[in-house]
Order: structure tokens, then C-alpha cells, then sequence
């Protein structure tokens, strides 16, 4: 029997590109992509992600927070600006773009066409920032995992700033990255531009910044990243401004009482949360993930050391914030969505030892090949358990039914109607009839509720509500509702539409204490036909009604 020298197998398996034996079949251990191939691959991922967003654009149904940016973006741009950073607080770019949207004429489904855009857009963008962290290969399995992540599929089709988000963060820390490379002004700019963007988007856009100021302080490179960094400072003072406002709106802070965040172990069930909703959030598949993840993280320390301090930079930034954070209201709490920037990081952790171990362990490649192709079947399973309708589309009777609703306010509306909450039937109300009422009540914020009120002209026209028994929030959801008048009958009109129970006033409610008392009596019977908001908006009224009194009683506003 011919027997091979030791060292001539050593020698073998230590060459770059060697064949691995899985039975008669002679495997290549894959070597870094070339650069067709690798553009190839973005290509063909960027396109299925393209595709898939295209054909369920419309499949997800229409939301209040679609509502809301679209009716804010009715009027003057001064005045957008003025509600946004000055009454609700956040950040503008989401809010510039409806406005753009509503003044050419459009409406939810081109508000929707911009996420796609931003969320398909996204993908080379990640791809790159992964080459930049490891390489081409590992790169390509970390945009193939975001690509079946329901964090990008979700938020490219919803008419949100999320998508937006994951865009301007990518593009600032890659522009980061290219500054410190390059070293002059233009690259310093560029990046100043990038990150102003990210900022704008959203108010997390300040923890993207800070990340990238520790990784520059970590760098010892501040001295010459000072100037960009203090540019961004100043002009972005509106924004910081604009986001203690919001702070304020949710009873929002640092220091104080707080049960949602604020504690070692609360700030990592939330990190845990976020790593889930990346991939697949059930308890076993999310410890393998995040198992892996911290792996690759070692990993990416011994092989490039800088682009392990930048993702931890990246979680840092936003953990201190969240240590520090007190959060005394639940509707404020933070969603996984705030932290999407953390994405391109997280997928690129993952990816990593999955490529080493294909590329350095014998059969280690058809059992990676598996476990990517399992971990997007994962993804996709978890986009299903989180919203259905994404994938299955909103059924066809509640779809009639919210036309046939929409149809009838728009056509039997007043243009001094009051509006109850950002309803989604007045959005379709609107997009039939551009003169439909812009008097919308808020339904979350009791002190925003009682200044829409007291700045509309008087009397206030009729109360218009909508209660929907088909709603996610319910514990039930249902495709129809029973025909019930709220207490005092003789006060309202109401029409059911399948699911849907929509309310209006006969008379004007001329004043805001009848207002908020008509809207309270709809609650009352929301809370009887157990629908889950009923309670939040009765909350709502109850407080604007509570300090509409001690403003009348001299007590402080």
C-alpha cells in the first residue's frame, strides 16, 4: 500500500484553494471572491431584494405613522419644519420626502416607493461596508443574510424612516472610513454630509455619531477629524433641540425612575431582542446567532483589529445611551428598528466564522452551504410570525371594506371635521378628496392633542372617529363589527364597514371640552367592544380633559 509522506499532506492542506474530500467528490475550500463574481453576487441579491419589495409593496396594510407623515407633509414646507422639530420632535428627511410626495399628488404608494428605494439602495451599500471589514467573500454571506432579513424586507415596504435609516448609517460609516483614510478636507466633508443625513433621518442618528466619535477617539485620530466633527455639531443643534422635544413628548431622560431600560440586564434582552428580529427572535435559533456572532466578533479582533473596534463602537455607543436612558412611558420604549444600523455590523459577525470555517475545516462546505440556506429559512419563518401580511397580503374583504369606508368619508366629509387619531381610512379619505379636513387630533399625546385643538379655527367642526375591530392591537381580530351607537345615540351617525366603525358627529362639537367628551364616550364603547387602543386613547382624553381643568383653574399649563 503506497503510503504519503506527512509533510506532503501538511503541505497540501496548508495551500490556499485545497480540495476538500467528502467522500469520491473532490470539493474547492473557497479562496476571497474575485471581483466579478463578488459584484455578480450583490448584483443578484440586490435584484431578489428588488423583487420581492416590488411585488408586496401593497401587501402590508396602510398604517397610522404612514398616515401621519403624509398628512404632516400637507401643508407649507416652513410649516413641516415647524411641526417636526418644534411640536413632535424627531428628525425631518422622513418628513421632507412626504411633503414631496403629497405636493406632486401622490400618495401612500409613492411614500412606499421611496423606502424601496432606500431599502434596495441599501444593499450594495452594506456589501461594501462588509468588504471594507473583512473581505469579498465573507461580505457576500453577510448580504445574504440581510437579504432574507425581515429587518430590511419589513421597513423597505413600510412607509416609514427606517429604511432611510439603515441607508444614511451605512453610507456615514463608510464615508467615515474613506475620511480617515484619505486624510484632506474633501474626504472630511463628504463624510460631514453623510452623517448630517443619517442625523436628519433619525434621532438615533446621534448614537451613529457618537459611535464613529469613539471610534476616532479609540483611532487617536481626533485632531483632524475635529473640525468635521464640530461642523456636524452645530448644525445639527435643531435637531438636538428637535429631539428633546420628542424626550419630552414620552416623559423620555436620563437619571430618574424608569422600568423599561436603565439596568445592565434590561439594556441586553433588548440587544438580545434586536439580534432577533435581524434573524429569527425564537429562544434556540436566537443563542446559536448571537453564539456565532460573538465568535466572528473574536474573530474579526485577531484578523483586523480596527474593524472589530469600529463594531464595537457601534454597540458601545448606543449600550451607554441605553444604561443611562429612563424610559417612564411604554409608548416610548425602544423597538429593535432604532437599532438597524446595526445591521451591516451584525450580519458581517456573523458571515465570518461561517466563511473561515469553509474555508480552513474539511467538510466544512456543504454543512455552511446548509447552515446559510437554514438561517434564511429562519429569517424568513420569523417574518411571517412577526407580520403575516407581508408575506400572505391584507384579505380582500377587509380591503373592500376600508375603500368602501374611505369612499363615503370622502365623499360626505366637511373640510372642518375633526379628525380623530391618523387613521388609515382618512388617508384613503384624502387621497379621493384632497380638500378632506387637516384637523387631526392625536391620539398618544394628550398636551400635541389639546394644541391641534386650540389653534383649529372655531367653533370645531364634527368629531369624526374610527374604531377597528380587525386591528393587530386587538386580542381578537376580526373582518366584522357590530353596529353600536356610543353613549348618547341621538349625538352621532354611524356606519360599519366590515371590520371597520366609523363615527361622526351630527352637529359640530364647537368647543374642546365637547370634543374630548364625544371622544370619550366613542372610547367607552371601543372599551366595550374590546378593542386594544380604546384604552391608550380614552388615557389620552381623560388627561387632556384633566388639564384643559387646571388651565381653566389658573394651575400651571
Amino acid at each position: 500500500m503506497l503510503r504519503i509522506p506527512a509533510a506532503v499532506i501538511r503541505t497540501v492542506n496548508e495551500a490556499e484553494g485545497t480540495a476538500t474530500r467528502v467522500g469520491a467528490l473532490e470539493l474547492p475550500r473557497p479562496a476571497d471572491l474575485g471581483e466579478l463574481a463578488w459584484r455578480l453576487g450583490v448584483g443578484a441579491l440586490t435584484a431578489a431584494v428588488g423583487l420581492f419589495v416590488l411585488f408586496r409593496l401593497n401587501a402590508w396594510p396602510p398604517h397610522e405613522d404612514e398616515t401621519l407623515a403624509l398628512f404632516t407633509g400637507r401643508g407649507s414646507l416652513h410649516e413641516l419644519i415647524e411641526t417636526v422639530l418644534g411640536q413632535r420632535g424627531g428628525a425631518p428627511l422622513h418628513f421632507v420626502l412626504a411633503w414631496i410626495v403629497a405636493h406632486l399628488g401622490g400618495g401612500l404608494l409613492e411614500l412606499r416607493l421611496f423606502s424601496a428605494l432606500f431599502g434596495v439602495a441599501s444593499v450594495p451599500l452594506l456589501a461594501l461596508l462588509a468588504r471594507r471589514l473583512t473581505d469579498r467573500l465573507v461580505a457576500i454571506v453577510a448580504v445574504g443574510v440581510v437579504a432574507a432579513s425581515w429587518m430590511l424586507l419589513f421597513h423597505a415596504i413600510y412607509a416609514r424612516m427606517y429604511s432611510l435609516f439603515l441607508f444614511t448609517s451605512a453610507l456615514s460609516y463608510l464615508a467615515l472610513l474613506h475620511a480617515l483614510e484619505q486624510r484632506n478636507r474633501r474626504a472630511w466633508v463628504l463624510w460631514a454630509l453623510a452623517v448630517f443625513a443619517c442625523v436628519a433621518t433619525h434621532p438615533y442618528g446621534a448614537l451613529v455619531l457618537g459611535s464613529q466619535g469613539l471610534y476616532v477617539l479609540c483611532l487617536r485620530r481626533w485632531r483632524e477629524a475635529l473640525p468635521a466633527f464640530g461642523a456636524v455639531g452645530v448644525l445639527g443643534i435643531p435637531f438636538w433641540r428637535a429631539d428633546l422635544v420628542l424626550g419630552g413628548r414620552f416623559d423620555v431622560g436620563v437619571g430618574g425612575g424608569g422600568v423599561k431600560l436603565g439596568g445592565v440586564d434590561s439594556t441586553l434582552r433588548y440587544f438580545a431582542h434586536v439580534a432577533g428580529d435581524f434573524t429569527a427572535g425564537w429562544s434556540i435559533p436566537r443563542t446559536i446567532v448571537v453564539g456565532v456572532a460573538s465568535i466572528g466578533f473574536v474573530l474579526l479582533a485577531r484578523e483586523r483589529r480596527s474593524s472589530a473596534i469600529l463594531s464595537a463602537c457601534a454597540v458601545v455607543a448606543p449600550a451607554m445611551f441605553f444604561l443611562a436612558l429612563r424610559v417612564r412611558s411604554g409608548l416610548a420604549s425602544p423597538e429593535s428598528r432604532h437599532l438597524i444600523f446595526l445591521l451591516p455590523f451584525f450580519a458581517t459577525c456573523l458571515a465570518l466564522p461561517l466563511v473561515r470555517s469553509a474555508q480552513r475545516q474539511r467538510l466544512a462546505v456543504p454543512a455552511v452551504a446548509i447552515a446559510v440556506l437554514g438561517l434564511a429559512a429562519l429569517e424568513v419563518a420569523w417574518g411571517f410570525h412577526k407580520t403575516a401580511l407581508l408575506y400572505e397580503g391584507e384579505q380582500s374583504r377587509r380591503v373592500e371594506a376600508r375603500h368602501e369606508a374611505s369612499a363615503w368619508l370622502a365623499g360626505t366629509g366637511r373640510r372642518d371635521d375633526v379628525l380623530f387619531g391618523y387613521d388609515p381610512l382618512f388617508l384613503g379619505a384624502w387621497e379621493r378628496d384632497r380638500d378632506f379636513s387637516r384637523t387631526v387630533a392625536p391620539r398618544a399625546d394628550a398636551q400635541l392633542a389639546l394644541n391641534v385643538l386650540g389653534s383649529a379655527p372655531k367653533p370645531l367642526g364634527r368629531g369624526v372617529w374610527v374604531l377597528d375591530a380587525s386591528d393587530r392591537n386587538n386580542f381578537v381580530q376580526k373582518l366584522t363589527i357590530p353596529v353600536r351607537h356610543p353613549r348618547g345615540a341621538s349625538r352621532f351617525d354611524v356606519r360599519g364597514f366590515g371590520p371597520f366603525l366609523v363615527i361622526r358627529s351630527r352637529e359640530p362639537t364647537r368647543t374642546v371640552r365637547e370634543y374630548l367628551l364625544q371622544t370619550q364616550a366613542v372610547q367607552h364603547l371601543g372599551q366595550d367592544l374590546m378593542l386594544g387602543d380604546a384604552d391608550i386613547n380614552l388615557l389620552t382624553v381623560e388627561r387632556g380633559l384633566g388639564l384643559r381643568s387646571l388651565a381653566a383653574a389658573g394651575g400651571p399649563r
